[in-house]
C-alpha cells in the first residue's frame, strides 16, 4: 500500500515551490512512496481578506485532512529576515488540534528553504521551521555528510535542510548541487517513512 508525504510550501517568486517540486521527485523515487504537493495561501497585512478555492497557480491549498494523512510531511518557505514567511507562520499557528490530538507525533519531517543571498538566514529559517514541528512530535530528517553534494557545493545546501541562493534579482537557477540535495532530501525522508511504517 502507497504511503503520502505531504510537501508543504509558501512561494512567492516560485524558487521554493521548484525547490518542492524537486523533493517531491526524490520522495517518489522511494518504492510505494507518493508525495502530495500543497501551498498555504497567502495573508494580508491590515485585514484577512478571502482567498479562492483554489490558487491561480501551483499546488492546491492544503487542508487539514492533508496532515492527517500523510505519513511524513516536507515543509518550506523562502526566508524573512532569518525566519519563515508570515504565511506558513499562520497557517501554523492555526494547527492547535492537531497538536492536541498528536495528530502529527512520530511521522519524519524534512525542511527546505531559499534565499536572495549566501548568507541570507538559511540556517536560521531552517531551524524555524522545526520549532513547532518539535512542538508537534514531528521526528526531524536532515541531510548527512553522506551526499557528496553536501561537501561540493558552492550554492545552497545544509545538514538542516534543503536550500536554494536565488540571487538579489532572483535570477539564479538551481544549481546541480541544489537539485541533487533536494532530491536526496526527498529519498530520505521518504525512506525514513517507510521505514516507520513497516516497523508499526
Amino acid at each position: 500500500m502507497n504511503q503520502t508525504i505531504l510537501v508543504l510550501y509558501y512561494s512567492r517568486s516560485g524558487h521554493t515551490a521548484q525547490l518542492a517540486r524537486l523533493i517531491a521527485r526524490g520522495i517518489e523515487e522511494v518504492p510505494g512512496m507518493l508525495a502530495r504537493l500543497r501551498q498555504v495561501p497567502p495573508v494580508a497585512p491590515v485585514t484577512e481578506t478571502a482567498q479562492p478555492p483554489e490558487p491561480e497557480d501551483g499546488a492546491p491549498y492544503v487542508s487539514r485532512q492533508d496532515l492527517l494523512d500523510c505519513a511524513g510531511l516536507a515543509m518550506g518557505s523562502p526566508t524573512r529576515f532569518g525566519n519563515m514567511a508570515a504565511p506558513l507562520k499562520y497557517f501554523l499557528d492555526s494547527t492547535g488540534a492537531e497538536w492536541a490530538s498528536g495528530a502529527l507525533a512520530g511521522k519524519p519531517a524534512a525542511l527546505f528553504t531559499s534565499t536572495s543571498t549566501m548568507h541570507g538566514g538559511q540556517e536560521a529559517t531552517l531551524l524555524s521551521m522545526a520549532l513547532p514541528l518539535l512542538h508537534h512530535g514531528m521526528l526531524l530528517v536532515g541531510l548527512p555528510y553522506t551526499e557528496p553534494a553536501l561537501s561540493s557545493t558552492q550554492s545552497g545546501g545544509t545538514p538542516y535542510g534543503a536550500s536554494h541562493v536565488a540571487g538579489a534579482k532572483g535570477d539564479n537557477p538551481i544549481s546541480e548541487h541544489e537539485r541533487d540535495l533536494a532530491r536526496a532530501l526527498g529519498r530520505r525522508l521518504a525512506e525514513v517513512a517507510r521505514k516507520l511504517a513497516n516497523a508499526a
